[in-house]
């Protein structure tokens, strides 16, 4: 590949974490699932009674967080906070409401800023997250911006959540990624947006195997692979 990274950006429940992981697997790169990181720092907010929007207090936690990653048998990215692995726990709606909030405080994103790039250095990646072709990685060999529309991007996260035994519901998911979606568009520091460069792909009409082809194309016809 010309660089060896590949920047994946767009709003919650587009599918950027399922398409990346496959297609991380297919083309032999590590996945980077960098709206995990900023997870790991809204749970342990929440858990130590912090409210979400309390920047002051979230800034005095974060000498006291470790976040870890590694990849189990299967190639997963799993998740571990503080020695825990919170793999599944940062993925509960509270966690997500958390993340949304703790990433717009510039301290938060200065602190995860560089083990982002660390592993974009040392690795061949594709990494997903909001600001990845923006801030992160704004020399990426290949930019793309993964959307769909709402109401099929809470069916499948709705779905998702269903299918790991999380008792919620259909309004409450499309509820909440539409407070979602106006935080991280609308923050301050790096708000979600398409890099300029960045190819759109919008999955709103297509099934999981037919937004991959579609992603495979755009990664084979950029690095000739």
């Amino acid at each position: 590949m010309e660089t060896s990274s590949i920047a994946l950006d767009g709003p919650a429940g587009a599918g950027k974490s399922t398409l990346a992981r496959r297609a991380a697997k297919h083309f032999g790169l590590i996945y980077v699932d960098t709206g995990a990181l900023y997870r790991c720092v809204g749970l342990y907010a929440l858990r130590n009674n912090i409210a979400s929007k309390d920047e002051a207090g979230v800034i005095r936690l974060l000498p006291e967080i470790k976040i870890e990653m590694f990849y189990d048998g299967n190639g997963i990215q799993q998740m571990l906070l503080c020695g825990e692995n919170v793999t599944e726990s940062i993925r509960l709606p509270e966690a997500s409401a958390y993340a949304s909030d703790v990433s717009a405080m510039p301290p938060v994103r200065a602190f995860l800023l560089s083990m982002q790039r660390e592993m974009a250095a040392k690795y061949d990646v594709i990494m997903d997250g909001r600001d990845i072709g923006t801030v992160i990685l704004p020399n990426a060999g290949l930019k793309i911006f993964l959307t769909a529309d709402l109401e099929m991007r809470a069916k499948r996260r709705y779905y998702e959540l269903v299918g790991k035994n999380i008792d919620t519901t259909l309004e409450s998911v499309r509820m909440d990624m539409r407070i979602r979606d106006k935080n991280d568009s609308e923050r301050a520091v790096a708000p979600l947006r398409a890099a300029h460069d960045a190819i759109t792909l919008d999955t709103t009409s297509l099934d999981l195997d037919e937004s991959f082809f579609a992603l495979s194309k755009l990664i084979a016809g950029r690095f000739d692979v």
